[in-house]
């Protein structure tokens, strides 16, 4: 009776390992972890499933590969985006830099005007420094002569010498405090010519170029 006892649980716990075998094949068959389809698929078919097979498994790859796609595309449209800004960049600073050249090009070409006004104010300084020295210089000469001697070189300049070694006479006599030369050479003077010397004095011209003689 012991005998037969020990070897029914035998039997039975053989059995047990066979289905608990069995299970854990069709098991990992299904999730397809290991393929044992070709034994168990009259099983599959007894109970309506649909085995995991490497067709199916297969399937299941485009999905991947579609992920993997949009991954590239995002970083393609990524690198197009991150170009663009790149370019309207460099675009940017090339209208930076045109402005900036234009700007120097201006500030020189200032530079140069102001530069160009400065020699022609120096030039025409320096000749009217030169012929205020040359003026007084005549004044000085002519209050030095003889009345007569004077008025024959006063007439034989042009009015506006004449006006202006005039009014240096009459300066030179204010500072010095003595009498001016003028009223006395205009006397002497040919009495057309003394008029409009006169008259162009009161009216003090800036040029007399234009006035009639």
């Amino acid at each position: 009776m012991a005998k037969s006892g020990s070897l029914g649980k035998t039997i039975v716990l053989l059995i047990l390992v066979i289905i608990l075998l069995i299970g854990g094949l069709l098991w990992f068959d299904f999730i397809g972890v290991i393929h044992v389809k070709s034994l168990f698929s009259p099983f599959y078919k007894a109970i309506g499933l649909q085995p995991q097979t490497s067709t199916t498994a297969t399937n299941s790859r485009p999905l991947i590969a579609d992920l993997d796609q949009d991954r590239l595309d995002k970083q393609r449209e990524s690198l197009e985006i991150f170009k663009q800004e790149l370019e309207k960049r460099e675009s940017d600073i090339e209208i930076s830099e045109k402005k900036n050249e234009q700007i120097a090009l201006e500030i020189e070409n200032r530079e140069k005007s102001l530069e160009e006004r400065e020699k022609t104010f120096n030039n025409e300084k320096e000749k009217y420094d030169k012929k205020e020295v040359n003026i007084v210089q005549i004044a000085a000469n002519l209050e030095g002569m003889q009345p007569k001697n004077a008025v024959e070189i006063l007439s034989a300049m042009d009015d506006q010498l004449v006006i202006d070694v005039l009014r240096k006479v009459e300066e030179r006599a204010r500072a010095n405090n003595t009498s001016s030369m003028v009223a006395y050479w205009l006397s002497l003077m040919d009495a057309n010519r003394a008029a409009t010397i006169q008259r162009k004095m009161v009216s003090k011209p800036v040029s007399l170029d234009d006035e009639d003689e």
